[in-house]
């Protein structure tokens, strides 16, 4: 808090490099930024320092139990970060990936971090956009959640992002709007595909988004959908 915000408009692709750079400075350093991802606005953390995560919730207005999604670049993070991967999830991953589909897995009990309360879970994407793709492959798994106070619509561009979190985010990348029909992406918890007392074979839609139904069951087989989402 107490310096102003950058702002870089990822358009320019002199801002672009620029913005990169100092996103990247910012994160390792255990500040907040803003990203656009193919879904909505999210505001980052580095998922492995407990403070910016900490910093993230607390501008966000929420608290450990909501704890935030994590960003990977690539497909082979997920191994790193899972503890188990069902091949569901493989197909989920090869279907969805990149693009509007978290998936909930058990977390490599190993990991150094601290997202909040998620009783040994991660919830992990990749998302489809450039930019954001560009910035994960430098500084690898980024804890992200959308860019808006809690209770309020999330952000479809940096500059309502922007009155939400004025400088409590220290650089803000712009890549315009996004569209008014892009959804927040589907979220599904594959935690009990290996746990029979959970009924094996059971994946739980815990929010519904940019992946429908139809695109879900036409992967997943005859694995059964249970609806658990609000």
């Amino acid at each position: 808090m107490g310096r102003m915000p950058s702002r870089y408009d990822c358009a320019v692709p002199a801002q672009a490099i620029t913005g990169l750079r100092a996103a990247r400075t910012a994160l390792a350093k255990g500040g907040l930024v803003v990203v656009p991802t193919d879904t909505v606005y999210g505001i980052a953390a580095d998922a492995f320092r407990p403070a910016a995560v900490q910093a993230l919730l607390d501008a966000k207005g929420r608290g450990r139990q909501s704890p935030p999604p994590v960003l990977v670049p690539d497909t082979q993070t997920l191994g790193a970060l899972a503890e188990h991967i069902d091949p569901v999830v493989e197909r989920l991953v090869e279907a969805f990936w990149p693009g509007g589909l978290t998936i909930v897995l058990p977390a490599q009990p190993s990991l150094a971090w601290d997202l909040g309360e998620t009783r040994g879970t991660v919830a992990l994407r990749q998302p489809d956009h450039p930019i954001t793709l560009e910035l994960l492959a430098d500084t690898g798994p980024l804890a992200v959640s959308s860019a808006n106070l809690t209770g309020r619509p999330p952000a479809r561009d940096a500059s309502e992002a922007e009155a939400a979190f004025g400088d409590a985010v220290a650089v803000y990348l712009d890549a315009g709007r996004s569209p008014e029909d892009a959804l927040s992406s589907t979220i599904v918890d594959a935690t009990a595909l290996e746990q029979p007392a959970e009924g094996t074979g059971l994946l739980r839609v815990l929010r519904w988004g940019a992946v429908d139904r139809a695109a879900l069951k036409a992967v997943i087989g005859s694995t059964r959908l249970e609806d658990a989402a609000p």
